[in-house]
């Protein structure tokens, strides 16, 4: 199915209904009628939209269980490699009695290899590396659909216990906690669930920056963002018959290592028209779904073909 025939068959389908209901004698004011075409209007385009970035989250998800795949069997080869390389080593120098006490200087060297295996495997995801003279130093690389924002640096130090020397890493980023969670035991985890809310950090902001400088003239006052742009409030206008109503959106991302918001509120004044109430509906629909500045976009392109109606 091309994108959009879901979203113009259920126009489609509501307008059959609508004409049924007219010629069952039921009577429609002017206003009505216009209401009824507006909102049919704009529920065909959203679900040509909707239908259009599933298709997109399709072709995505089929192309990261690609690169899931290969840095798997990446990963099984570099272990399988790093085993080899520490029992020829072993053998080499001779191993103690007890293998499970093996000397402290195998122990180092099976430490740096790990490392160096680890740094070929997370440079494919984003995350890149190299040894330093104390430890290790990463740089993890935050983008969003495909477009590069930032980096962040992580100086660690690998003796008896793994540390945090320095970083770059926003104060607002809960990296204390992430580290006394996975930084002794997971050192992979740890990377990879920080690299999730830098990276979720980087999307949400890149939102909110996109929705400003595309979007200015919709917006009404200031966004208001916290530090972590977790929490968005704002105001839009939305044109009908040539006015303009007020609403206002309340965005609460509760998962921090995502990108789209878990919370959605939009409201419009009492006095709105009640059609408005309905397209409010859809705009929360579609804010849970779709990255702010696109269901921006979407708003724009809906009300332009309705405006422009006949």
């Amino acid at each position: 199915m091309e994108p959009g025939q879901g979203g113009l068959r259920s126009a489609f389908s509501l307008a059959g209904e609508w004409r049924g209901k007219m010629e069952e004698g039921k009577a429609y004011s002017p206003d009505g009628v216009f209401a009824h075409l507006e909102m049919l209007e704009a529920r065909a385009h959203e679900a040509a939209v909707k239908q259009e970035e599933m298709e997109e989250q399709e072709e995505k998800l089929a192309r990261l269980k690609a690169r899931v795949q290969e840095l798997r069997l990446q990963r099984d080869e570099l272990r399988a490699k790093v085993d080899l390389q520490q029992k020829g080593q072993l053998g080499k120098e001779g191993v103690v009695s007890d293998p499970a006490q093996p000397s402290a200087r195998a122990v180092l060297e099976w430490k740096i290899k790990s490392v160096k295996a680890m740094l070929q495997i997370f440079y494919l995801t984003g995350i890149s590396g190299k040894l330093t003279k104390r430890g290790v130093c990463f740089c993890i690389s935050t983008a969003y659909e495909g477009t590069y924002l930032d980096s962040y640096h992580l100086d660690l130090l690998t003796k008896a216990e793994v540390q945090i020397h320095r970083h770059s890493v926003p104060v607002f980023i809960p990296l204390e906690q992430i580290a006394k969670k996975y930084l002794q035991t997971d050192i992979r985890r740890f990377l990879s669930v920080l690299s999730d809310h830098l990276n979720a950090y980087a999307g949400r902001r890149y939102q909110a920056d996109q929705l400003q400088d595309r979007f200015s003239d919709r917006i009404e006052g200031t966004l208001q963002r916290n530090s972590l742009c977790n929490l968005l409030v704002f105001n839009y206008n939305v044109s009908r018959k040539s006015k303009t109503f007020p609403f206002n959106v309340r965005l609460l991302y509760g998962d921090l290592c995502c990108s789209l918001p878990t919370e959605v509120t939009v409201s419009c004044t009492p006095d709105a028209p009640a059609s408005l109430a309905e397209t409010a509906a859809a705009h929360s629909d579609l804010f849970r779904r779709v990255a702010l500045h696109k269901a921006f976009r979407s708003f724009s392109s809906a009300e332009g073909s309705v405006d422009g109606a006949p």
